[in-house]
């Protein structure tokens, strides 16, 4: 029996706002993965502690608020302060386009915004399969 994947939506910070993060959370579970969604409004070390006790193999953060360039890099390094640095991290919200390089930079390995089709972010999931089930 084959391991499934196992993926984490988070959305940090005070962003109340959920629909994206919902949506992308039903999408990926309708595509096969098992999805926890935390709800809104987490700190990032609830975030952490949620992905490594759930033991997940990805942690999806949607942020609308502006903050992404303090949260998500946060949620990186707390993963690894954790003993987690396998545990893949992606982003999505409304995130503009000059501050996806440095969110790369962070350990952020990819960036969804606005209108991205949810199949590119399967096809990202599914790009690093390997990675997380070996």
């Amino acid at each position: 029996m084959s391991k499934k994947i196992r993926i984490l939506i988070a959305k940090p910070g005070l962003d109340g706002h959920d629909r994206g993060a919902k949506y992308v959370a039903r999408a990926l579970k309708d595509a096969g993965y098992e999805v926890i969604y935390t709800g809104i409004r987490q700190s990032p070390e609830a975030i952490a502690r949620t992905a490594v006790q759930e033991d997940v193999d990805f942690v999806g953060l949607s942020l609308l608020s502006g903050a992404h360039n303090e949260l998500f890099p946060q949620v990186v390094r707390l993963l690894k302060e954790e003993g987690a640095d396998d545990v893949i991290v992606f982003g999505g919200g409304v995130i503009p386009e000059e501050d996806i390089p440095f969110l790369k930079e962070q350990g952020v390995e990819a960036v969804f915004t606005p209108g991205t089709p949810i199949q590119k972010v399967i096809d990202f999931i599914e790009s690093k399969k390997e990675k997380v089930l070996t």
